[in-house]
């Protein structure tokens, strides 16, 4: 697999963090943020995949924004009580 070399700005705290992060799991900056940005876009992914398959279903069942509200607060609600 080739590679490209890219520049990048980071403020100075959060390079030092993430080159603190990298030494104390004995890797280079590049393969920390090589894998930072592969995370990244599996979160991404995901998220966009749970949000296609909620308008899936909220169509389906025709449920409308505030019905969604409303669900969510009651299982909060739920679960609160069982505390």
């Amino acid at each position: 697999m080739s590679t490209t070399t890219v520049n990048i700005s980071f403020q100075g705290r959060l390079l030092s963090e993430i080159d603190r992060v990298a030494q104390s799991e004995s890797r280079s900056r590049s393969d920390l943020l090589r894998e930072s940005a592969r995370l990244y876009i599996e979160r991404k992914q995901r998220w966009g995949k749970l949000f296609a398959y909620g308008r899936k279903m909220a169509l389906r069942g025709q449920l409308t924004e505030q019905d969604v509200t409303a669900e969510v607060q009651a299982h909060r609600q739920a679960k609160v009580a069982r505390r």
